[in-house]
């Protein structure tokens, strides 16, 4: 009986992770909404943020998990865009260390300026963990979040490190962890 449990527990965990990799979020189209969230820590992130905050399909952008030491001005030298577009538009999140603290910094941050959408962008494998740890973070608040996810080529411990976290987040969640 116990052999046949683990059997059952091992399958589900092999499709969940052939589920998990074969459908990794794709990036939005070219929706509006009112504003845009960056999370750091991927290549194409910023940038990708950055292109739709120019495009006009939000009114600001936040950077959430900047550096405390990252300064605007050195982030349109480094992107090559108008520092113009950095003061008026662009908000430096840096309070924020993990994925999950992402979220509450991005929660605070679209209450705190009265938004009803918001664009996520975060690397394709980060974004089932990111996304479901901010729609937790703003249960009940009415804010609709389009996820918009930068393609990449992740390897296989990238994969699989991160549907183990996902798996954690999800068991541990409800726990209010």
């Amino acid at each position: 009986m116990i052999s046949r449990l683990i059997a059952l527990l091992i399958v589900l965990w092999g499709l969940g992770f052939a589920v998990f990799t074969l459908t990794l979020p794709r990036p939005a189209g070219n929706e509006q909404t009112d504003a845009i969230v960056v999370l750091t820590g991927g290549a194409g992130r910023l940038d990708r943020g950055l292109a739709m905050l120019a495009q006009h399909r939000a009114q600001r952008l936040l950077v959430s998990g900047a550096d405390r030491t990252v300064r605007k001005k050195e982030l349109a030298l480094r992107t090559g865009r108008p520092e113009a577009l950095f003061d008026c538009c662009v908000d430096l999140g840096q309070e924020s260390v993990d994925t999950r603290t992402n979220a509450t910094e991005t929660a605070k941050w679209l209450l705190a300026h009265h938004y009803h959408s918001a664009r996520l962008i975060t690397t394709d494998w980060h974004m089932p963990r990111a996304h479901s740890d901010l729609d937790r973070a703003l249960a009940g608040k009415g804010i609709a979040i389009l996820p918009d996810a930068v393609r990449s080529q992740p390897g296989f411990m990238t994969l699989f490190t991160e549907y183990h976290k996902y798996l954690l987040r999800r068991i541990a969640a409800p726990f209010g962890y």
